[in-house]
């Protein structure tokens, strides 16, 4: 599988790319691959002020349906609009167009928690 080296991630699969104080948030290749078809992404939280871990939406799966957590504090500043009309994105390129929120990290927010690609992979 694919785990882009530049990007963090977190035990939930979820992937974290740092921009300044932005970070941008999506589920790894591992995470949609074991979810299969996804069908919905809810992510009803945009504007708000998240604690790390707190969830942050939703995906449907044609089978199951998996809580969204937040890999870092901040306030989530956009949703991926694309999702709604094609939440396939996630299958099709979950480290590019398929990426679900971006974040505005909270000032001291701990990063310490994120897993560089080859811990994650280690992990699985």
């Amino acid at each position: 599988m694919n785990y882009p080296t530049e990007l963090k991630y977190t035990k939930d699969h979820e992937w974290v790319r740092i921009d300044g104080d932005v970070a941008t948030v999506g589920i790894t290749a591992f995470a949609q691959g074991e979810l299969g078809d996804i069908v919905f992404v809810e992510i009803e939280t945009e504007g708000e002020s998240l604690d790390e871990h707190a969830v942050f939406g939703t995906v449907e799966a044609v089978k199951t349906v998996s809580d969204l957590f937040m890999p870092v504090k901040g306030t989530i500043l956009e949703v991926n609009a694309g999702l709604e009309a094609n939440p396939a994105l996630v299958n099709e390129d979950p480290y590019g167009e398929g990426w679900m929120i971006k974040v505005k990290l909270d000032a001291g927010a701990d990063l310490s928690g994120l897993m560089d690609a080859a811990a994650y992979e280690a992990s699985l």
